[in-house]
């Protein structure tokens, strides 16, 4: 090996032992270090069960992050959990609220057969409503979406309860099925989301 070849593997060894204690310490992007570990949901401690970001194209849309009560590794297993469930978004830039309440409702039928999306209907025109009221999301705006047992489903807007009333179990998996179902909005973050299940 010749004297330039040495020393240009010597520069590389010393600059993969340079980055060995960033790596070490697990440090995530800001993106979705706003999403804690876990979270408290009607009395319950939620545990992450993976965060990741929404592309369109190559721009960050929204970063987003799922908690459960235990890991789950698919969409069918979610919905067998009982217990509370949280998806959160947190805007990464502005959007039309109303365009992305069109664009869940899209991502909601693309995931099920027509006459099961026919009986959730009413359900998605009031979460369209949630949606037009606010106008715009804007950077670092967030949102979640609460299962309660026993309640239903419940819309906060930066940590605002919205009124409109989603009971049905199914009206919730299908919300989850916009991210997590067989033709979720972005793959990647379907994977992310995923992540803590072995």
């Amino acid at each position: 090996m010749s004297r330039l070849r040495r020393w240009a593997l010597a520069l590389l060894v010393m600059a993969g032992s340079a980055s060995l204690p960033a790596l070490a310490q697990g440090s995530e992007p800001a993106e979705l270090a706003v999403h804690p570990t876990t979270a408290q949901v009607d009395g319950h401690n939620l545990q992450r069960n993976g965060a990741g970001i929404r592309y369109k194209a190559i721009f960050k849309v929204y970063s987003a992050a799922l908690y459960l009560e235990k890991p789950a590794a698919s969409l069918e297993a979610i919905g067998q959990l009982t217990g509370p469930k949280r998806i959160t978004v947190s805007m990464l830039r502005s959007i039309n609220a109303a365009e992305l309440g069109t664009l869940f409702a899209h991502g909601m039928e693309d995931n099920m057969d027509k006459q099961q999306f026919s009986k959730l209907i009413p359900g998605v025109v009031r979460m369209s409503e949630v949606f037009n009221r606010h106008k715009e999301l804007k950077a670092g705006d967030r949102f979640t979406l609460d299962w309660l047992p026993g309640k239903g489903m419940v819309i906060s807007v930066n940590g605002k309860p919205e009124p409109a009333e989603f009971t049905e179990p199914e009206f919730y998996q299908a919300m989850l099925g916009i991210w997590l179902g067989p033709k979720p909005a972005d793959r990647g973050l379907k994977q992310a989301l995923l992540a803590a299940a072995p």
